[in-house]
């Protein structure tokens, strides 16, 4: 069964960045497309990018294109969401996700 952990959140001002990884501690992530998203307090899960296996095709939600980059390192068992330009309304928790598998998250907070 696969184990995912998230990390790199925190407290960020706005325009700011922050890199996030996901990483299987059991289990390889190879097999799977990854997805990240994201939930904002009192609001629904909304998916925010993914990545193929290989890491070749990606895709990302409207409100982040530009400013948020997905790739993976297979070697090292991770997948990285590097955002940048952050603004007030990316403030969540952030969720990898590999099949039916989730991470525990990570809180991202954009604010002055």
């Amino acid at each position: 069964q696969l184990q995912l952990m998230e990390s790199g959140g925190g407290l960020v001002q706005p325009g700011g960045s922050l890199r996030l990884s996901c990483v299987a501690s059991r289990g390889t992530l190879d097999a799977y497309a990854i997805g990240w998203f994201r939930q904002a307090p009192g609001k629904g899960r909304e998916g925010v990018s993914c990545i193929s296996k290989s890491g070749g095709n990606t895709q990302y939600a409207p409100s982040v294109k530009d400013r948020f980059t997905i790739f993976r390192d297979n070697a090292k068992n991770t997948v990285y969401l590097q955002m940048n330009n952050l603004k007030p309304e990316d403030t969540a928790v952030y969720y990898c996700r590999a099949g039916l598998f989730w991470g525990q998250g990570t809180q991202v907070t954009v604010s002055s």
